[in-house]
């Protein structure tokens, strides 16, 4: 079963606490991390969930603070799902290889944190993510598969990969364009999953809306490197520990469109500098990239609610 976990800003300093409707069960114990929390927290947080239907603190008051703490490694992979490879002007039959990168953790945001947009960007873009959080330490290869997934991922998180397009593009620098502080909202939930839950992933529902209007839509059946083979791949090049994350790419919908074939081909062309020029001003053009004021909503659930990874909301303010 599904348990929603939150971790809250307290008198004491962070805590954590099992969300029960509109209310939340503090969970006690030391976890100054997401990976103390996953290796130490998630037996007594299940006790809790089991136990109770009565949370002593109400969520609405709560400072609800990003589930993944900033000392974990932020993993990534790109164009993975069919409608953002086709968008991005990619064949998905001639591009079958998995590609990761990674984000600064320093981009780590709480669910409601305004994203701060950078003076020089001009191409703001988001991507709704679904997260996979470890359950535990990995130092060596590993067979992942639909059996045991749940041996390695022990919670779901929702994401936004927001990025400069205008930095990511022309630079080539997948982590420079999206690493900017706040440029990583995570949470608000960090959701416990077992391995009925994991048998179920084909029906999270990921939508993004920007001021109302609805911008993606879909279903993790659109991602291309499904979890298991990913992480048997990821496990082949590096080490993860407990808490680390790993954002698993975006559906499409994203600001960011592929231009006509032959503008892209003159775009390739030019230097790196005029191309960044050439992206900026399309952007002036494009009603779809975030502005100031711009308010973001994103959710990943599935369509019955058995497993809500919860809302963000996060309005675009100068830098």
């Amino acid at each position: 079963m599904a348990i929603n976990i939150v971790r809250y800003q307290s008198a004491d300093g962070p805590g954590w606490g099992v969300v029960l409707g509109d209310r939340v069960a503090p969970i006690e114990g030391d976890f100054p991390t997401t990976r103390d929390f996953m290796r130490e927290g998630r037996a007594r947080a299940r006790a809790i969930a089991a136990s109770t239907n009565d949370g002593g603190l109400a969520l609405a008051d709560l400072e609800v603070l990003s589930p993944v703490t900033r000392d974990r490694q932020f993993l990534c992979q790109a164009i993975n799902y069919y409608s953002h490879m086709k968008e991005s002007g990619f064949d998905p039959a001639k591009s079958p290889f998995n590609v990761f990168f990674r984000k600064a953790s320093s981009c780590l945001a709480p669910a409601t944190t305004p994203i701060r947009k950078p003076d020089h960007v001009e191409f703001l873009d988001y991507e709704v993510e679904l997260g996979l959080v470890f359950s535990g330490d990995v130092d060596g290869p590993v067979k992942v598969d639909e059996q045991n997934l749940h041996e390695y991922v022990g919670a779901l998180v929702l994401m936004n990969d927001v990025s400069a397009r205008d930095v990511q593009l022309p630079e080539m620098q997948f982590y420079k364009g999206k690493s900017y502080r706040t440029f990583g909202p995570c949470g608000p939930f960090l959701t416990l999953v077992d391995a009925d839950d994991l048998a179920r992933f084909d029906e999270l529902h990921l939508r993004l809306s920007v001021n109302g209007d609805s911008r993606q839509d879909a279903f993790a059946t659109d991602m291309i490197h499904r979890p298991a083979p990913t992480l048997t791949e990821l496990s082949g090049l590096q080490d993860w520990e407990a808490g680390d994350v790993l954002a698993t790419g975006t559906p499409g919908g994203c600001a960011m469109q592929a231009p006509p074939k032959p503008i892209m081909a003159i775009g390739q062309m030019v230097s790196p500098k005029r191309r960044q020029g050439m992206l900026r001003g399309v952007a002036a053009r494009n009603d779809r990239r975030l502005q100031i004021g711009d308010v973001v909503e994103a959710s990943i659930a599935t369509d019955d609610g058995g497993i809500d990874l919860g809302l963000q909301r996060n309005e675009v303010v100068p830098a």
